[in-house]
């Protein structure tokens, strides 16, 4: 059970949307008029004369279930599990309708209500996102529905913008971190996908406080992708063996000097590549001077013995 919620600022659009589809059914209505689409937007539409000073009174909502309990969700299924999903999100006490779509393989119903409700109060959308998660994982445990075992599920291929460019994000993600040892190599095997990592950054500095990530003309909260792919835990991932995002950028802009350097045998170069960039390890005079006086006194001490 997933739920995906929208607002607008015109029911004639949206009820013509959601009984324009072929085999629409319109299986509950409450508070509105039902004779034809246009007594059910006139009914919604007097309502909010109640409230003019709200400018999106709209409220949609699509629920999808898994094809897997399609058996189980008949009509009146459909119908309480859309009721207890309302009150559970508290909109309450307002006109609304269920329709239910046949368009796809896995069931789903469309919910349009009007969030000026019965006494011209606003339904308040305060935190909706995250109240729609829960409420949709408490119906699912209730009532005994299919738990879907992630993103793998999606039919990307259906997908549209922005969420196409979302799951192929979370896929090359997915595919590419377990390729990679630090974050200069993801930023690489990323870049090569289209796909650009942001460095949010703490005021004026380098401490690192998130991660966004950029496909085309649209960008994503790490977190948003997934919750696994937040900063603290990519860079968790990396450990040790990982590099910090500064030091990684920083080799990513030695990179172009250190292809300029002729490359040697460990023995013969007098470069030393760090990740701090490249230092000179040339021995010095200085430096074989002690050396050479030691020489001289263990070769005193052995004539001394003999």
């Amino acid at each position: 059970m997933i739920g995906k919620i929208k607002k607008g600022s015109g029911f004639k659009g949206c009820v013509n949307y959601v009984l324009g589809k072929e085999q629409a059914i319109l299986l509950h209505a409450d508070g509105v008029l039902t004779e034809s689409r246009s007594d059910i937007i006139r009914s919604f539409c007097m309502q909010t004369g109640m409230n003019p000073d709200l400018k999106k009174p709209v409220g949609h909502i699509a629920l999808s279930y898994s094809a897997v309990d399609a058996p189980k969700l008949t009509d009146e299924k459909m119908v309480q599990l859309a009721q207890e999903y309302m009150r559970e999100m508290k909109i309450t006490d307002t006109q609304y309708i269920i329709v239910r779509h046949q368009d796809r393989e896995h069931p789903h119903v469309h919910i349009v209500f009007n969030r000026i409700d019965n006494n011209g109060k606003t339904i308040s959308d305060r935190n909706d996102m995250y109240r729609n998660e829960q409420v949709c994982k408490k119906l699912k445990a209730k009532h005994g529905l299919y738990f879907a075992k992630g993103k793998e599920q999606v039919k990307q291929h259906r997908l549209k913008e922005p969420d196409k460019s979302k799951y192929e994000i979370y896929t090359a993600v997915k595919n590419e971190i377990g390729k990679s040892r630090n974050w200069q190599q993801l930023q690489h095997r990323l870049a090569e996908k289209g796909i650009t990592i942001q460095f949010k950054r703490k005021g004026q500095t380098d401490e690192i406080q998130g991660i966004s990530f950029s496909k085309g003309e649209y960008t994503f909260k790490g977190s948003e992708i997934d919750r696994s792919f937040s900063f603290s835990k990519l860079d968790r991932y990396f450990g040790d063996t990982g590099l910090n995002v500064a030091e990684s950028q920083r080799q990513t802009a030695f990179a172009p000097i250190r292809e300029q350097i002729p490359t040697r045998s460990n023995a013969e170069s007098p470069f030393i590549s760090g990740s701090l960039g490249l230092f000179f390890a040339s021995p010095s005079p200085v430096d074989e001077e002690p050396n050479l006086n030691l020489r001289k006194k263990k070769k005193k001490k052995k004539q001394l013995k003999l």
